[in-house]
């Protein structure tokens, strides 16, 4: 009873909820996370820098040659023992199992005008848990919060999703005691973690602010995306980019500012701030051909996700 209330009290849009999370369900017709679904323009897919493998093939059988077969598909050894054209039949695997990795660190506990970061992240990893659960695939989860990871090993469950979704409102709640994080511990155990459960050919998404990921994470990310499909979700809040043209007093329980929006090359230099280290991660996981979007606090998730699955989000 004690731990209803608590969700209770918790604001909206500030904190989530599991029912605010099985509600995604709704939305996770939008995304297709499968190489065949994507459309040219998609950011994974057609001359995008995914390189998402799809579903491997499974070996059937031989049978005759029928036109309109992938000529590429011709078993030449059994065609010259027979004197008939045969051809090779292959079926689509049954699943590309799949991790969800989610940050609920502090970091993701800010949010300038409509939800936190934090939220935004719950929505999404939601959304993709029943999505891929949808394309009849395995799914697990790694939450990373400040002082701890839970791992929730990869089923094809709809009750493994409603765990990983419980562990995921259990880290966003604990934002709330403002407690010193200790990230770096949480971010070195998420590693050693998902190198232990995945192994190849799994479809990883990372969601997160990648705002303290260190050299030694985006080494990791690169490593695991060698023999994996990986996707990163950045998600973003406006105020990151765009402070308000306004005299306003910003800090932590330590320490406060004044700062000056009215001054445009304040303003510009956190547009450009903000944009060049985008535009360096963004370089450094092309060359590993791991896509990034983002995803921001204000604008509704199932837009955003329309535009990017539909190639329309630069």
């Amino acid at each position: 009873m004690k731990s209803q209330k608590q969700h209770i009290e918790l604001p909206k849009d500030v904190f989530t909820s599991l029912r605010e999370l099985l509600e995604m369900e709704r939305f996770a017709q939008i995304m297709s996370l499968l190489a065949n679904k994507q459309k040219v323009k998609s950011i994974l897919g057609g001359k995008h820098s995914s390189k998402l493998r799809g579903r491997g093939l499974d070996f059937e059988e031989v049978r005759n040659y029928v036109m309109g077969d992938d000529i590429r598909n011709i078993d030449w050894k059994v065609t010259a023992r027979t004197k008939v054209t045969h051809t090779r039949v292959f079926s689509e695997e049954k699943e590309k199992p799949a991790l969800i990795v989610v940050d609920q660190s502090k970091s993701m506990f800010f949010g300038s005008q409509k939800r936190t970061k934090s939220v935004v992240a719950a929505e999404l990893a939601a959304v993709a848990a029943f999505r891929i659960l949808k394309q009849g695939d395995r799914v697990g989860g790694v939450v990373i919060g400040d002082d701890g990871v839970d791992i929730i090993q990869p089923k094809r469950d709809r009750r493994n999703i409603l765990r990983f979704l419980d562990k995921i409102v259990e880290k966003n709640h604990e934002l709330k005691n403002h407690t010193e994080g200790t990230l770096d511990d949480s971010l070195r155990d998420t590693m050693h973690k998902v190198r232990n459960i995945v192994t190849h050919d799994f479809l990883v998404v990372i969601i997160s602010d990648f705002k303290k990921y260190s050299p030694e994470v985006t080494r990791f990310i690169s490593q695991i995306a060698q023999h994996n499909d990986v996707i990163l979700a950045k998600v973003m809040d406006p105020m990151e980019r765009d402070i308000p043209h306004i005299k306003f007093v910003a800090g932590n329980r330590d320490t406060q500012v004044t700062v000056d929006g009215k001054h445009k090359a304040l303003n510009q230099h956190f547009v450009t701030g903000f944009d060049e280290d985008y535009q360096s991660f963004q370089t450094q996981m092309k060359k590993h051909h791991v896509p990034v979007f983002t995803i921001n606090t204000v604008d509704s998730l199932d837009e955003q996700l329309k535009d990017v699955f539909a190639g329309r989000k630069k």
